[in-house]
């Protein structure tokens, strides 16, 4: 497995471009599925969530066509065969084909999902919805089988604010018969990115982006074009960065107004943040605060940027203390951070931290996406070189890592395990 090198100490300066958003495509490309015709994604991330998709979809027999940031979909010859295992299982998101297929065929098989170790996540309210459209379920040697004669519009209360359940049940319900409401639903921009590009193929949805969503279903869809919003983890990722190594950086390709409870957050710790129609721009410093943050569905603040801030807050002055209330496994980059001179514990839900605590480069490990992502900030932060394994992790959500941070100032550089490191 290949190995991750930044040498720490230097500022970031100077402007890059966000990428599409990877939370959007990932629900995107199985929405595609659902149209009789040709759908063309476009701002498509060059990430490894994407690429496993595409392979699926082809396995499935679907038709797909990559051209620099533009995804072409033809499912018109796909076909409903079991995925009990394989490529499924390396990623979180295709628990979307479940929707999808769904209300393409009436039908899915498929194994549980994998992606990152964040502890339970249970796709009960998933599979609440699709029984309440009509769907039977079984499971069979790992796998879930879902079936339905004929899906049926519903009223459908989620217990827990879901984003995946709400897309999921948008899938099935676009092509179900009759009316459903999803209440209690997720309002997260990723949401509002699927509706569009479903409206786009013919289907009928209201409310995306409120926690009231109404969908009359379609007996058929047809091909479109779209454009995937801005990825605002990605986009937040790099804000961190550049106050973290106490940089200025312009973030272009972004929509603010998504970065919200982020840039208040950083402008509390006294990071200077200026935006504009459809970027940001990160002047940092050398006298941070520590501030108080508890993750929360949006608009409140990500639990994908926990842990990144996280690594930030090492800098500021005082006992900043991070609660994440969406995923209480989501500080396994803590021992990590521990081990290039952080003081940080884990109490419950929540990571006390004190500041003003110098980092110093070691030997690390992602252990999932967003922790890479903490100890690249980290990384970038300390002294002399840090080494992080486990890339494989951060590959999966961020388009162009090192191509990016080097064009901004960052040395950093990948080697194969045969390679000396220094």
């Amino acid at each position: 497995m290949e190995k991750l090198f930044i040498k720490g100490g230097q500022k970031l300066t100077g402007k890059i471009q966000i990428s599409g958003a990877k939370n959007s495509a990932v629900a995107l490309i199985p929405a595609a599925i659902l149209a009789c015709g040709e759908v063309v994604l476009e701002n498509v991330p060059d990430i490894s969530d994407v690429h496993i998709y595409s392979e699926i979809l082809q396995d499935l027999g679907a038709v797909v066509e990559r051209d620099n940031d533009m995804l072409r979909i033809d499912s018109t010859s796909l076909t409903a065969k079991p995925m009990p295992n394989g490529k499924i299982k390396e990623l979180r998101a295709s628990y979307y084909l479940m929707g999808a297929m769904l209300g393409r065929f009436g039908e899915a098989t498929i194994g549980l999902p994998g992606g990152c170790n964040l502890g339970p996540r249970p796709i009960d309210q998933h599979i609440k919805g699709f029984e309440a459209l009509g769907a039977r379920l079984s499971h069979d040697h790992g796998s879930l089988h879902i079936q339905a004669g004929e899906l049926v519009g519903s009223k459908i209360y989620l217990d827990v604010v879901s984003v995946g359940a709400t897309i999921n049940i948008m899938l099935a319900a676009c092509r179900a018969k009759g009316r459903t409401v999803i209440e209690n639903a997720a309002k997260e921009p990723e949401i509002i990115d699927v509706a569009t590009l479903l409206n786009a193929m013919g289907a009928s949805i209201k409310g995306a982006g409120t926690d009231v969503i109404r969908i009359e279903g379609m007996a058929q869809l047809h091909g479109c074009r779209h454009s995937i919003i801005p990825d605002r983890i990605e986009a937040g990722t790099y804000m961190i960065a550049a106050a973290a190594t106490g940089g200025d950086v312009v973030i272009d390709n972004v929509i603010p107004r998504h970065l919200e409870s982020l840039i208040a957050k950083l402008r509390e710790m006294n990071v200077q943040v200026e935006d504009d129609d459809d970027a940001v721009r990160v002047i940092g410093g050398d006298n941070y605060e520590s501030i108080d943050i508890k993750t929360l569905p949006y608009p409140g603040f990500p639990t994908d940027l926990q842990q990144p801030i996280t690594s930030l807050l090492t800098a500021a002055t005082g006992t900043s203390i991070v609660t994440d209330n969406i995923y209480h496994a989501r500080f396994k980059h803590i021992e990590h951070l521990l081990n290039m001179g952080a003081k940080i514990k884990v109490e419950g839900r929540s990571a006390v931290i004190e500041g003003r605590t110098p980092l110093v480069g070691g030997k690390v490990m992602a252990t999932d996406l967003r922790a890479g992502a903490a100890l690249v900030v980290a990384g970038l932060m300390a002294e002399g070189v840090t080494e992080i394994t486990g890339v494989h992790h951060i590959d999966r959500g961020y388009a162009k890592l090192e191509e990016k941070l080097k064009s901004l100032g960052a040395v950093m550089w990948r080697e194969k395990p045969s390679q000396r490191a220094y």
